[in-house]
């Protein structure tokens, strides 16, 4: 079996280097990312693999600490006469007693380079172009190995790209990759592995597998994304609860349902997270706020629909959300004011023969609650969001995910799917109901279906 290409991340302290393998692994937990520096004292290495077959082992090294001090001993360990070679100077300053004392932490990193195949050199693009790293690149440029730096935290507003291009060109480092590994680009990945092929020829064949890899596993939790919203959505749409039409049990039953929805939803915020390999805690919105595990905003609260700018439905709804209160008073029937505006308020819902903005149908004995429309939306809308928030998050972030008021006018205000309406009239469909049925072909196909349009 071919051996796998081994890269060094080397770099000064505190420039992101555990940041950047745990972007490229996709490994919240890999080494220890901290604004304090040297936090990585030794080196600690990853392996990346297609099909059980090794390809590539990432090697996390020290910061630099003291590259101008050690420069200037290595040109002091030449004897009078010699004109030693990178390697060969670095080798023996291996073998010196400082190696094992004042430059243990460049030594860690020297030795790493030297047994690897290529090193990458990280920068962190905010800081200016000092002396030291200068001395860095010289040192690490002594191990002949190919050196490609990679351009950290360029989508900062304050980074200093066009200073560390000049900076690079002058010291004969032509090529390199912008990769901000909090933020990183579509194609980063890609485009650090397609400059190590121009690189390293002989490790071409073993670098486009991770191209093409990489590429197909995001296709695929893409795909597995959409599907986990397309199926809370059905489960939500066709989720019903029958009840008694007098107050008390309709406020308990409208209490349950809504419990039942938000539940199902923040399990499909749990199963995202697992599928792009984040923490539970790592989910956090502007508006909606993620505190204890959960939504912290009410799904059912008509100033959210309003905030995220979800079209109401007709009438009563609208009108409760407005503030209003109605009585309803049908076959002598009468739910009074506080019922009936906690059940809509409160609640969103709409009874089983209102679908759509008919919000009331006629009561004979037993009332149907399903969820409204503009819930609906709701769920579509930040789902949608958070799904794409994790497509471009980089396993280094420290912060937690934010979600803004998104452009998302077709879920907020266009039709629903036509796979939503015909959910309603199958209540066999949602794992919410007794009797669920979830292997049915119809409602795989209708989830099929929605997946396109999500």
């Amino acid at each position: 079996m071919t051996e796998p290409l081994k890269l060094a991340v080397v770099g000064h302290t505190n420039v992101g280097k555990t940041s950047l393998l745990r972007t490229l692994t996709r490994d919240v937990g890999f080494g220890e990312v901290s604004h304090r520096p040297s936090t990585t004292r030794h080196v600690e290495g990853a392996r990346l693999s297609v099909d059980g077959q090794p390809l590539l082992e990432l090697y996390d090294t020290p910061g630099l600490e003291d590259a101008i001090a050690l420069l200037d001993y290595l040109e002091r360990l030449e004897r009078p006469g010699e004109r030693l070679d990178g390697p060969a100077r670095l080798e023996r300053f291996l073998q010196s007693s400082e190696a094992r004392q004042r430059f243990e932490q460049e030594a860690k990193v020297v030795r790493q380079l030297m047994a690897s195949d290529a090193g990458l050199y990280v920068i962190d693009a905010r800081e200016p172009v000092l002396a030291k790293y200068r001395d860095e690149l010289e040192v690490l440029a002594g191990c002949g190995k190919p050196l490609l730096p990679v351009l950290n935290f360029v989508a900062s507003s304050d980074h200093r790209e066009p200073d560390w291009r000049e900076a690079l060109a002058r010291l004969g480092l032509h090529a390199l990759v912008r990769f901000d590994s909090v933020a990183p680009p579509e194609d980063g990945e890609r485009r650090l592995y397609e400059s190590l092929q121009l690189m390293l020829e002989n490790a071409r064949p073993a670098l486009q597998r991770l191209i093409d890899d990489q590429q197909a596993q995001r296709q695929v939790r893409q795909h597995s994304g959409k599907r986990l919203i397309a199926e809370l959505l059905v489960d939500c749409a066709a989720c019903r609860r029958s009840v008694v039409a007098k107050p008390e049990e309709e406020a308990a039953a409208i209490a349950e349902l809504r419990d039942a929805i938000r539940q199902r939803e923040q399990r499909c915020v749990e199963a995202l997270l697992k599928l792009y390999a984040f923490r539970r805690e790592d989910a956090n919105t502007g508006d909606l706020p993620l505190l204890d595990g959960r939504w912290g905003d009410d799904l059912f609260n008509p100033e959210t629909l309003k905030l995220l700018g979800i079209r109401l439905g007709g009438g009563a709804v609208a009108g409760a959300a407005a503030g209003a209160g109605i009585d309803l008073m049908v076959g002598g029937l009468t739910l009074g004011v506080a019922a009936l505006a906690g059940a809509i308020a409160g609640g969103a819902l709409q009874t089983a023969r209102g679908y759509g903005s008919r919000l009331m149908g006629k009561l004979k004995g037993q009332q149907e609650l399903t969820v409204d429309d503009a819930v609906l939306r709701l769920l579509a809308v930040r789902q949608r969001q958070l799904l794409q928030a994790l497509d471009a998050r980089g396993h280094a972030a420290m912060s937690r995910i934010r979600l803004e008021n998104p452009p998302d006018q077709v879920w907020r205000e266009g039709k629903l799917p036509a796979a939503l309406s015909k959910a309603r009239a199958h209540p066999q469909w949602s794992s919410l109901n007794p009797g669920a049925r979830l292997s049915q072909a119809e409602r795989l196909e209708q989830i099929d279906e929605l997946l396109q349009e999500i």
